[in-house]
Protein backbone atom coordinates (compact mmCIF):
# COMPACT_ATOMS: atom_id res chain seq x y z
CA UNK A 1 0.00 0.00 0.00
CA UNK A 2 1.35 3.38 -1.34
CA UNK A 3 1.75 6.12 1.87
CA UNK A 4 -0.27 9.66 1.62
CA UNK A 5 2.03 12.32 1.55
CA UNK A 6 1.80 14.30 4.33
CA UNK A 7 2.90 17.19 2.55
CA UNK A 8 -0.16 16.63 0.20
CA UNK A 9 -1.99 16.41 3.03
CA UNK A 10 -1.31 19.35 4.94
CA UNK A 11 -1.70 21.43 1.91
CA UNK A 12 -5.19 19.96 0.96
CA UNK A 13 -5.66 21.09 4.58
CA UNK A 14 -4.70 24.92 3.95
CA UNK A 15 -6.93 24.69 0.77
CA UNK A 16 -10.17 23.98 2.79
CA UNK A 17 -8.89 26.70 5.77
CA UNK A 18 -8.91 28.58 2.66
CA UNK A 19 -12.70 28.08 0.60
CA UNK A 20 -14.09 27.81 4.87
CA UNK A 21 -13.00 31.37 5.36
CA UNK A 22 -13.61 32.91 1.80
CA UNK A 23 -17.43 31.28 2.65
CA UNK A 24 -20.20 33.53 3.89
CA UNK A 25 -19.82 31.89 7.30
CA UNK A 26 -16.24 32.12 7.52
CA UNK A 27 -16.24 35.89 7.00
CA UNK A 28 -18.74 36.25 9.41
CA UNK A 29 -17.04 34.29 11.96
CA UNK A 30 -13.59 36.33 11.03
CA UNK A 31 -15.51 39.50 11.49
CA UNK A 32 -17.72 39.18 14.40
CA UNK A 33 -16.09 35.60 16.22
CA UNK A 34 -19.93 34.24 15.96
CA UNK A 35 -20.57 30.73 14.54
CA UNK A 36 -23.55 30.74 12.66
CA UNK A 37 -25.48 28.11 10.10
CA UNK A 38 -25.71 29.82 6.78
CA UNK A 39 -29.60 30.42 6.97
CA UNK A 40 -28.99 31.83 10.17
CA UNK A 41 -26.13 34.43 8.98
CA UNK A 42 -28.69 35.57 5.65
CA UNK A 43 -31.91 36.02 8.24
CA UNK A 44 -29.89 37.73 10.49
CA UNK A 45 -28.11 40.18 7.88
CA UNK A 46 -31.95 40.39 5.88
CA UNK A 47 -33.95 40.97 9.04
CA UNK A 48 -32.67 45.26 9.37
CA UNK A 49 -33.87 45.21 6.05
CA UNK A 50 -36.55 43.42 6.05
CA UNK A 51 -38.56 44.93 8.49
CA UNK A 52 -38.23 48.04 7.40
CA UNK A 53 -39.08 47.78 3.59
CA UNK A 54 -41.73 44.94 3.69
CA UNK A 55 -44.61 47.19 4.39
CA UNK A 56 -44.13 49.11 0.97
CA UNK A 57 -43.05 46.14 -0.59
CA UNK A 58 -46.53 44.95 0.35
CA UNK A 59 -48.21 48.09 -1.00
CA UNK A 60 -46.35 47.69 -4.51
CA UNK A 61 -47.24 44.39 -5.15
CA UNK A 62 -50.81 44.97 -4.00
CA UNK A 63 -51.08 48.14 -6.49
CA UNK A 64 -49.50 45.81 -8.92
CA UNK A 65 -52.38 43.61 -8.57
CA UNK A 66 -55.26 45.84 -8.99
CA UNK A 67 -53.36 47.55 -12.26
CA UNK A 68 -53.69 43.72 -13.40
CA UNK A 69 -56.92 43.58 -11.91
CA UNK A 70 -58.59 46.89 -13.54
CA UNK A 71 -56.54 46.32 -17.43
CA UNK A 72 -58.44 43.07 -17.05
CA UNK A 73 -61.48 44.32 -16.77
CA UNK A 74 -61.06 46.49 -19.87
CA UNK A 75 -60.10 49.60 -18.13
CA UNK A 76 -57.53 51.90 -20.48
CA UNK A 77 -54.83 52.03 -17.53
CA UNK A 78 -51.88 51.05 -19.16
CA UNK A 79 -49.64 52.46 -21.34
CA UNK A 80 -50.45 52.26 -25.16
CA UNK A 81 -47.80 50.13 -27.10
CA UNK A 82 -46.68 52.05 -29.47
CA UNK A 83 -46.49 54.67 -27.58
CA UNK A 84 -42.23 55.13 -27.42
CA UNK A 85 -42.17 58.68 -26.07
CA UNK A 86 -43.42 57.05 -22.72
CA UNK A 87 -41.44 54.07 -22.69
CA UNK A 88 -38.15 56.27 -23.81
CA UNK A 89 -39.03 58.38 -20.49
CA UNK A 90 -39.67 55.80 -18.08
CA UNK A 91 -36.64 53.86 -19.31
CA UNK A 92 -34.72 57.12 -19.15
CA UNK A 93 -36.05 57.12 -15.43
CA UNK A 94 -34.73 54.29 -14.78
CA UNK A 95 -31.32 54.69 -15.65
CA UNK A 96 -31.77 58.26 -13.59
CA UNK A 97 -32.94 56.12 -10.67
CA UNK A 98 -29.98 53.95 -10.76
CA UNK A 99 -26.79 56.11 -10.53
CA UNK A 100 -28.48 57.93 -8.20
CA UNK A 101 -29.20 54.45 -5.48
CA UNK A 102 -25.21 53.90 -6.85
CA UNK A 103 -24.06 57.62 -5.30
CA UNK A 104 -26.00 56.93 -2.44
CA UNK A 105 -24.50 52.87 -1.68
CA UNK A 106 -21.46 54.75 -2.62
CA UNK A 107 -21.55 57.52 -0.14
CA UNK A 108 -22.99 55.15 2.61
CA UNK A 109 -19.89 52.25 1.91
CA UNK A 110 -17.47 55.68 2.00
CA UNK A 111 -18.41 55.91 5.82
CA UNK A 112 -18.70 52.86 6.75
CA UNK A 113 -15.31 52.19 5.42
CA UNK A 114 -13.65 55.37 7.23
CA UNK A 115 -15.18 54.10 10.70
CA UNK A 116 -13.62 50.59 10.43
CA UNK A 117 -10.36 52.30 9.77
CA UNK A 118 -10.59 54.48 12.64
CA UNK A 119 -11.25 51.66 14.95
CA UNK A 120 -8.27 50.32 13.22
CA UNK A 121 -6.08 52.54 14.09
CA UNK A 122 -7.82 53.04 17.83
CA UNK A 123 -6.58 48.89 18.36
CA UNK A 124 -3.26 49.95 17.01
CA UNK A 125 -2.60 52.58 19.09
CA UNK A 126 -4.10 51.49 22.48
CA UNK A 127 -1.97 48.90 21.85
CA UNK A 128 1.31 51.02 21.18
CA UNK A 129 0.03 53.37 24.32
CA UNK A 130 -0.12 50.46 26.13
CA UNK A 131 3.11 48.72 25.47
CA UNK A 132 4.79 52.60 25.78
CA UNK A 133 3.38 52.99 28.97
CA UNK A 134 4.51 49.41 30.49
CA UNK A 135 8.10 49.78 28.96
CA UNK A 136 9.08 53.49 29.39
CA UNK A 137 7.51 54.53 33.01
CA UNK A 138 9.58 52.98 35.80
CA UNK A 139 8.73 51.67 38.83
CA UNK A 140 10.41 52.70 42.19
CA UNK A 141 8.12 50.86 44.21
CA UNK A 142 5.18 48.17 44.12
CA UNK A 143 2.42 51.32 44.84
CA UNK A 144 3.61 52.46 41.10
CA UNK A 145 3.30 48.68 39.36
CA UNK A 146 -0.26 48.79 40.69
CA UNK A 147 -1.23 52.37 39.52
CA UNK A 148 0.62 51.94 36.17
CA UNK A 149 -1.73 48.45 35.68
CA UNK A 150 -5.05 51.21 36.61
CA UNK A 151 -3.82 53.02 33.82
CA UNK A 152 -3.24 50.25 31.59
CA UNK A 153 -6.92 49.19 32.39
CA UNK A 154 -8.18 53.26 31.52
CA UNK A 155 -6.37 53.16 27.98
CA UNK A 156 -8.84 50.29 27.48
CA UNK A 157 -11.74 52.00 28.95
CA UNK A 158 -11.16 54.84 26.65
CA UNK A 159 -12.08 52.55 24.07
CA UNK A 160 -14.82 51.24 25.49
CA UNK A 161 -16.14 54.45 26.92
CA UNK A 162 -16.11 56.00 22.93
CA UNK A 163 -18.27 53.03 21.89
CA UNK A 164 -20.72 53.80 24.12
CA UNK A 165 -20.37 57.54 23.68
CA UNK A 166 -20.62 57.04 19.55
CA UNK A 167 -23.63 54.95 20.84
CA UNK A 168 -25.58 57.60 23.40
CA UNK A 169 -25.87 54.67 25.78
CA UNK A 170 -25.21 54.76 29.74
CA UNK A 171 -21.92 53.32 31.17
CA UNK A 172 -22.13 49.53 31.78
CA UNK A 173 -20.53 47.02 34.19
CA UNK A 174 -17.48 46.33 31.70
CA UNK A 175 -16.58 49.82 31.95
CA UNK A 176 -17.25 49.79 35.63
CA UNK A 177 -14.47 46.87 35.74
CA UNK A 178 -11.61 49.24 34.62
CA UNK A 179 -11.46 51.60 36.81
CA UNK A 180 -11.89 52.44 40.64
CA UNK A 181 -15.77 53.15 41.75
CA UNK A 182 -14.23 57.16 42.45
CA UNK A 183 -13.99 57.44 38.99
CA UNK A 184 -16.76 55.59 37.89
CA UNK A 185 -19.10 57.54 39.55
CA UNK A 186 -17.30 60.80 38.74
CA UNK A 187 -17.81 60.01 34.98
CA UNK A 188 -21.45 59.55 35.44
CA UNK A 189 -21.17 63.15 35.77
CA UNK A 190 -19.54 64.30 33.30
CA UNK A 191 -20.89 65.09 29.28
CA UNK A 192 -18.24 63.40 28.13
CA UNK A 193 -16.40 60.67 29.42
CA UNK A 194 -13.81 59.53 27.03
CA UNK A 195 -12.38 62.78 27.55
CA UNK A 196 -12.17 62.37 31.07
CA UNK A 197 -10.45 59.43 30.72
CA UNK A 198 -7.65 60.99 28.38
CA UNK A 199 -7.19 63.49 30.89
CA UNK A 200 -6.50 61.31 33.71
CA UNK A 201 -3.90 59.17 31.61
CA UNK A 202 -2.59 62.44 30.18
CA UNK A 203 -2.37 63.77 34.36
CA UNK A 204 -0.55 60.36 34.86
CA UNK A 205 1.57 60.97 32.44
CA UNK A 206 2.72 64.52 33.52
CA UNK A 207 2.89 63.18 37.39
CA UNK A 208 5.18 60.23 36.34
CA UNK A 209 7.49 63.27 34.40
CA UNK A 210 7.51 65.41 37.51
CA UNK A 211 8.96 62.41 39.60
CA UNK A 212 11.45 61.94 36.83
CA UNK A 213 10.14 58.31 36.14
CA UNK A 214 9.62 60.03 32.57
CA UNK A 215 12.05 62.17 30.33
CA UNK A 216 10.88 64.70 28.30
CA UNK A 217 11.40 62.88 25.03
CA UNK A 218 8.98 60.05 26.67
CA UNK A 219 6.42 62.23 27.73
CA UNK A 220 6.03 63.74 24.45
CA UNK A 221 5.95 60.22 22.85
CA UNK A 222 3.20 59.25 25.01
CA UNK A 223 1.49 62.48 24.83
CA UNK A 224 1.43 61.82 20.60
CA UNK A 225 0.06 58.75 21.10
CA UNK A 226 -2.90 60.09 23.59
CA UNK A 227 -3.37 62.82 21.18
CA UNK A 228 -3.74 60.68 18.49
CA UNK A 229 -6.47 58.82 20.37
CA UNK A 230 -8.53 62.25 20.93
CA UNK A 231 -8.01 62.03 16.66
CA UNK A 232 -9.73 59.21 16.21
CA UNK A 233 -12.63 60.06 18.61
CA UNK A 234 -13.27 63.40 16.68
CA UNK A 235 -13.25 61.23 13.55
CA UNK A 236 -16.38 59.19 14.68
CA UNK A 237 -17.75 61.80 16.00
CA UNK A 238 -17.81 63.78 12.76
CA UNK A 239 -19.07 60.62 11.16
CA UNK A 240 -21.96 60.21 13.36
CA UNK A 241 -22.81 63.61 13.31
CA UNK A 242 -22.23 64.94 9.99
CA UNK A 243 -24.99 62.18 8.24
CA UNK A 244 -26.10 62.71 4.59
CA UNK A 245 -28.46 65.58 4.33
CA UNK A 246 -31.89 64.52 5.26
CA UNK A 247 -33.72 65.57 1.77
CA UNK A 248 -31.80 63.41 -0.35
CA UNK A 249 -33.15 60.35 1.25
CA UNK A 250 -36.66 61.51 1.68
CA UNK A 251 -36.45 62.67 -2.37
CA UNK A 252 -34.02 59.27 -3.16
CA UNK A 253 -37.17 57.28 -1.43
CA UNK A 254 -39.62 59.25 -2.99
CA UNK A 255 -38.21 58.40 -6.65
CA UNK A 256 -38.52 54.62 -6.06
CA UNK A 257 -41.74 54.86 -4.62
CA UNK A 258 -42.92 57.35 -7.94
CA UNK A 259 -41.04 54.72 -10.10
CA UNK A 260 -42.91 51.65 -8.82
CA UNK A 261 -46.20 53.57 -9.09
CA UNK A 262 -45.35 54.12 -13.03
CA UNK A 263 -43.40 50.56 -13.43
CA UNK A 264 -46.78 48.33 -13.47
CA UNK A 265 -48.63 51.21 -16.09
CA UNK A 266 -45.86 50.24 -18.85
CA UNK A 267 -45.53 46.35 -18.19
CA UNK A 268 -49.20 45.59 -17.31
CA UNK A 269 -49.94 45.25 -21.24
CA UNK A 270 -47.20 42.36 -21.48
CA UNK A 271 -47.51 40.73 -18.21
CA UNK A 272 -51.03 41.06 -17.33
CA UNK A 273 -51.31 38.91 -13.95
CA UNK A 274 -47.83 38.79 -12.96
CA UNK A 275 -47.59 42.60 -12.54
CA UNK A 276 -47.86 42.31 -9.24
CA UNK A 277 -45.11 39.91 -8.22
CA UNK A 278 -42.88 41.70 -10.83
CA UNK A 279 -43.23 45.06 -8.98
CA UNK A 280 -43.18 43.49 -5.71
CA UNK A 281 -39.30 41.66 -6.54
CA UNK A 282 -38.25 45.25 -8.12
CA UNK A 283 -39.33 47.47 -5.09
CA UNK A 284 -37.82 45.01 -2.65
CA UNK A 285 -34.93 45.48 -4.72
CA UNK A 286 -34.61 49.14 -5.13
CA UNK A 287 -35.93 49.53 -1.81
CA UNK A 288 -33.23 47.22 -0.15
CA UNK A 289 -30.25 49.04 -1.51
CA UNK A 290 -31.67 52.15 -0.39
CA UNK A 291 -32.67 51.15 2.77
CA UNK A 292 -28.75 49.35 3.28
CA UNK A 293 -27.07 52.52 2.33
CA UNK A 294 -29.17 54.52 5.73
CA UNK A 295 -28.04 51.33 7.35
CA UNK A 296 -24.15 51.55 7.18
CA UNK A 297 -23.80 54.86 6.84
CA UNK A 298 -23.81 54.86 10.95
CA UNK A 299 -21.76 51.74 11.18
CA UNK A 300 -21.95 52.43 15.48
CA UNK A 301 -25.31 50.74 16.00
CA UNK A 302 -25.81 47.35 17.40
CA UNK A 303 -27.49 46.83 13.38
CA UNK A 304 -26.11 43.44 12.39
CA UNK A 305 -24.44 45.17 9.37
CA UNK A 306 -22.89 47.55 11.28
CA UNK A 307 -19.10 47.13 12.53
CA UNK A 308 -18.44 44.64 15.43
CA UNK A 309 -17.22 47.71 18.10
CA UNK A 310 -17.91 44.48 20.89
CA UNK A 311 -15.70 42.18 19.44
CA UNK A 312 -13.11 45.03 18.78
CA UNK A 313 -12.81 46.45 22.35
CA UNK A 314 -12.83 43.07 23.92
CA UNK A 315 -10.09 42.29 21.88
CA UNK A 316 -8.02 45.16 23.20
CA UNK A 317 -8.90 44.22 26.42
CA UNK A 318 -7.82 40.70 26.16
CA UNK A 319 -4.36 42.39 24.31
CA UNK A 320 -4.25 44.54 27.84
CA UNK A 321 -4.71 41.73 30.06
CA UNK A 322 -2.49 39.53 28.51
CA UNK A 323 0.50 42.16 28.72
CA UNK A 324 -0.66 42.95 32.71
CA UNK A 325 -0.53 39.03 32.91
CA UNK A 326 2.40 37.64 31.00
CA UNK A 327 4.59 40.74 30.46
CA UNK A 328 6.46 40.69 33.74
CA UNK A 329 7.70 36.90 33.53
CA UNK A 330 8.68 37.90 29.72
CA UNK A 331 10.32 41.59 30.34
CA UNK A 332 13.74 40.05 29.23
CA UNK A 333 13.18 36.93 27.26
CA UNK A 334 15.00 38.37 24.68
CA UNK A 335 18.09 38.21 26.81
CA UNK A 336 17.86 34.64 28.16
CA UNK A 337 16.94 33.89 24.25
CA UNK A 338 20.98 36.29 22.78
CA UNK A 339 22.44 34.16 26.14
CA UNK A 340 21.28 30.63 24.67
CA UNK A 341 22.26 31.53 20.87
CA UNK A 342 26.21 32.71 22.41
CA UNK A 343 26.45 29.34 24.44
CA UNK A 344 25.50 27.54 21.52
CA UNK A 345 27.55 29.37 19.56
CA UNK A 346 30.53 28.74 21.69
CA UNK A 347 29.92 25.19 21.82
CA UNK A 348 33.19 23.00 20.69
CA UNK A 349 31.91 20.58 17.68
CA UNK A 350 31.75 17.35 18.37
Amino acid sequence: MSRSNPTNALEQCKKFLSKAKNSFRGKYHLYTGEQLHWVQLVLRLERSVISVILPWVIFCGVYGFLVSLLHYFGFPIGFPEGNRVLTNAVLSFNVGLTLLLVFRTNTAHERFWEGRKLWGALVNTVRSLAHSIYIVVKEPSPKDRVEKEAILRLVVAFAIAMKLHLRSEPLDEQLASLMSEFQYYKLKETNHPPLQIAFWIRDYLQYQHDRNCLNIYQLTALHKLLDALIDILGGCERILKTPLPLIYAIKLRQLVVIYCLILPLEIVVNLTWWTGLVIAFVSFTLLSIEQIGSEIEEPFGHDPNDLPLNVICNTMLRNVEELIKLAPNNARDWQLSSLHIRNHTLKPDS
